[in-house]
């Protein structure tokens, strides 16, 4: 009598092995695409401006980095729980008959909406730009600010 354990047979399909290998091959299959991709065009999907954003207890704080960027340019506007920068990065003059060997300064509007996670007060909100970065101060609203509670013996 001959026993044959599972792990034994060539013969028998494997479903979570198979599917294993799909992943692999995909992977690299994307990752060769992609690779081709990026060295024909620029990479897509750029944020900007770049930011971030952190919180203490009563306020949020939005830095975004925008070199180039004039004050003059830049739009902000808030409502309920979301904070949206907009401006435009202009081209800057380089001369004329001037060939670039590379060029990654993208120009343009940009317009980006940055949800926070609480409320807050839309009145009080502060904007400073200083050496190509703005600040946005936000205070939070009452609601949203935590409380301490007093816990009583019973």
């Amino acid at each position: 009598m001959a026993v044959i354990r599972w792990g034994e047979r060539p013969d028998v399909f494997r479903p979570l092995e198979e599917l294993e290998r799909l992943r692999r091959e995909m992977d690299r299959l994307f990752e060769r695409v992609m690779s081709r991709r990026s060295r024909l065009v620029p990479a897509p999907g750029r944020v900007f401006p770049p930011v971030n954003i952190t919180e203490d207890k009563d306020y949020f704080y939005i830095r975004a980095e925008m070199p180039g960027v004039k004050l003059e340019d830049i739009d902000i506007s808030v409502e309920a729980d979301t904070v949206v920068i907009g401006g435009e990065r202009k081209p800057e003059d380089v001369g004329e008959n001037v060939t670039y060997h590379r060029r990654e300064r993208e120009m343009g509007s940009f317009r980006r909406a940055i949800r926070l996670p609480s409320a807050f007060d839309p009145e009080k909100v502060d904007a400073v730009f200083k050496d190509g970065i703005l600040l946005i101060t936000l205070p939070k609203a009452q609601n949203a600010k935590p409380r301490q509670v007093q816990v009583k013996t019973g």
